[in-house]
């Protein structure tokens, strides 16, 4: 299975390097614990919460491993050989929806970085997609659930 290079903010690997930190040592110490508890509680034949122990267990297990994939396959964003007259990831676009005339402004990021509520939208999203490579003043047509959406592109800054 081929892995995947996702691109990261400084910011946005730190956080995930955290997580997996937090998992790999309170998760860890946490599913032990909760082994331990549900042996001490007697046959282990009969004993369902010791079954479901194992089973978060190795849940988490599984959730560390896909995690340390991840943050071996991720590059740091290097801007300074980036153009800023297109957008690209990280590129903070202003844009117009042609249909209600509502300005938006979105922040393009990585897929684990995206938060909707802070105005910060994954590059490999429908809208996302839509908008890579375009310049200012182009129109972008994107199908989205709800149907095809246009957006001009007012302004990309960093």
């Amino acid at each position: 299975m081929a892995s995947t290079i996702n691109y990261y903010t400084a910011e946005g690997l730190q956080k995930l390097k955290d997580e997996l930190q937090d998992l790999k040592i309170r998760g860890r110490a946490k599913a032990a614990e909760d082994l331990r508890e549900a042996r001490d509680k007697g046959d282990l034949s009969e004993n369902a919460e010791y079954d479901a122990a194992k089973d978060a267990q190795g849940l988490l297990e599984l959730k560390i491993s896909k995690l340390e994939e991840v943050v071996g396959n991720a590059r740091l964003i290097d801007e300074t050989n980036m153009d800023f007259s297109k957008v690209l990831i990280m590129s903070k676009v202003k844009l117009k929806n042609l249909k209600n005339n509502m300005v938006l402004n979105y922040t393009l990021v990585a897929e684990e970085e995206a938060n909707l509520a802070a105005g910060k939208i994954s590059v490999k999203s429908p809208i996302g997609k839509g908008l890579l490579g375009k310049s200012a003043g182009d129109t972008a047509e994107i199908t989205v659930p709800a149907g095809k959406l246009q957006f001009e592109i007012l302004e990309i800054t960093r």
